[in-house]
C-alpha cells in the first residue's frame, strides 16, 4: 500500500500544524512496523519555489513536481481536477493534511479538520482559511475520512457536517519528550531578552481567534484588583495583533527557536491560552509536561485537553477570565502538584497518534 501526505506545512517557520505534520510523518514508520501492515510512506509539498524536505525518516520518499498551492486549491475549490496521481503517481491513500484533501482518481482520501475556526468563527480567519468552507465540503462529499486532534473536534464536525460517527476519527496530538526535561530560563536569560523574573505566558500566534484583547483586559482588572500579579509575556509570530504589545506589563518575544521556547514555558508561573476557539492546544499540555499550570478558555477541545489540572473560564468574559488568572497564580505548586501535570501529558503520545492514524489509513 502507498500512503502519501501533504507535508507542505512543513516547509517555513513551523506552526501547530506543521509540528503535527512532522511528528506524524516522524512516527509512521513505526506505526506501521508495529502493525505489520505493508506499506510505504511518502511525502509531498505544493509550491512553486521548491520546498525539497530535509531529514526525512529512513524510507519516506518526497515525490510530487513543484506547484502553486494557491494555483491547485483554486482548481480544487472548482472542480475535481487535477487528481492528486497526476502529481504525485499512484497512491493508495492521500492524507490531507491541512485542511485541503485533493481529488484522486482512485485513493482513499483522509482529511485532517483541526477545528471550525474557518465555519464559526469566519470573521478572525485569513482569506485563504475561509476557502475551506468550500474545500472541506467538497472533499467530503466524495468521501474523505476526517481526522481530528480531539474527540470535542470529532463531535463538532461530525453535527456541523451531518456525519455518521464512522467517518470521523480522533486522533489525539503527543508531547515530545523534551518538554518532560525542560530546563527553567535562568535569571541572565530572561534579563538579556528584557523580560521579567515572574510572568504568565501566552503561547501562539498573535492573531484574533487567540482572543488576546480579552485576554488583555482580564490581565489589566486582575494587576488593578491584586497589585501582586507578575507581568504576562506574549510567545509567537506577531500575526495581526503586535498592536497589543502596547499594553503595560506586556512583553513580545517574537517566534522563538525550540529550545527557547520549552525555557521559557518552564520559568512561568503559568501559561494562558484564552482563544475563541481551538481544535487541540498543545502548548497546554507541553506546560503541564514542564509542571506548569495553564488558564485556557472553557470551549470543547481545551476543556478535553486541560482535564482536571487547567484553570478555565468562558472566552468572553473577562472577569471569569481575570479571575481564573488568580486562581492559577494561587494555585498549588508543590512536588505532587507538578507530579499531577507531567502525569496528564504524558498520557498524549505521538506513538499513539500515529497508530491511530495509520487505523485510519487502512480501514475498509
Amino acid at each position: 500500500m502507498l500512503i502519501t501526505l501533504d507535508a507542505t506545512p512543513l516547509l517555513g517557520t513551523r506552526t501547530g500544524i506543521g509540528r503535527y505534520v512532522d511528528r506524524l510523518v516522524s512516527h509512521l514508520p513505526d506505526a506501521v512496523a508495529r502493525s505489520g501492515a505493508d506499506a510505504t510512506i511518502r511525502v509531498t509539498t505544493w509550491t512553486a519555489r521548491g520546498g525539497r524536505i530535509p531529514a526525512l525518516p529512513a524510507g519516506v520518499r518526497q515525490v510530487g513536481p513543484r506547484v502553486p498551492a494557491r494555483l491547485l486549491r483554486e482548481c480544487w475549490r472548482r472542480w475535481d481536477a487535477p487528481p492528486v496521481e497526476v502529481l504525485t503517481g499512484r497512491t493508495d491513500v492521500f492524507h490531507g493534511t491541512n485542511f485541503v484533501s485533493p481529488p484522486t482518481r482512485r485513493a482513499r482520501e483522509v482529511l485532517t479538520v483541526h477545528d471550525l475556526t474557518y465555519a464559526l468563527h469566519a470573521g478572525t480567519v485569513t482569506a485563504a482559511s475561509l476557502q475551506y468552507r468550500e474545500l472541506v465540503p467538497r472533499a467530503l462529499a466524495r468521501g474523505a475520512h476526517v481526522l481530528t486532534p480531539t474527540a470535542a473536534v470529532a463531535a463538532a464536525v461530525r453535527e456541523h457536517y451531518g456525519l455518521t460517527e464512522d467517518r470521523v476519527t480522533p486522533t489525539l496530538l503527543g508531547v515530545d519528550a523534551p518538554w518532560f526535561d525542560a530546563v527553567p530560563a535562568s535569571g541572565r536569560w530572561l534579563d538579556e531578552r528584557g523580560l521579567p523574573e515572574e510572568f504568565l505566558l501566552f503561547v501562539g500566534s498573535l492573531d484574533p481567534r487567540k482572543n488576546l484583547p480579552r485576554l488583555l483586559e482580564a490581565y489589566a482588572r486582575a494587576r488593578r484588583d491584586h497589585p501582586g500579579t507578575p507581568d504576562l509575556v506574549l510567545a509567537g509570530p506577531a500575526g495581526r495583533e503586535e498592536r497589543l504589545a502596547a499594553t503595560p506589563g506586556v512583553h513580545l518575544t517574537g517566534w522563538l527557536a525550540d529550545a527557547d521556547l520549552r525555557a521559557l514555558v518552564a520559568a512561568a508561573r503559568a501559561l494562558v491560552l484564552p482563544s475563541l476557539d481551538e481544535g487541540f492546544g498543545l502548548p497546554v499540555l507541553e506546560a503541564f509536561a514542564t509542571g506548569r499550570p495553564a488558564v485556557v478558555s472553557a470551549v470543547p477541545a481545551l476543556l478535553e485537553v486541560g482535564g482536571p489540572h487547567a484553570f478555565a473560564a468562558p472566552p468572553e468574559d473577562v472577569d471569569a477570565l481575570a479571575g481564573a488568572l488568580v486562581q492559577a497564580l494561587r494555585a498549588p505548586d508543590d512536588a505532587e502538584a507538578v507530579a499531577a501535570r507531567r502525569a496528564w501529558a504524558g498520557r498524549f503520545t505521538w506513538q499513539a497518534c500515529a497508530d491511530r492514524t495509520l487505523d485510519a489509513y487502512l480501514a475498509r
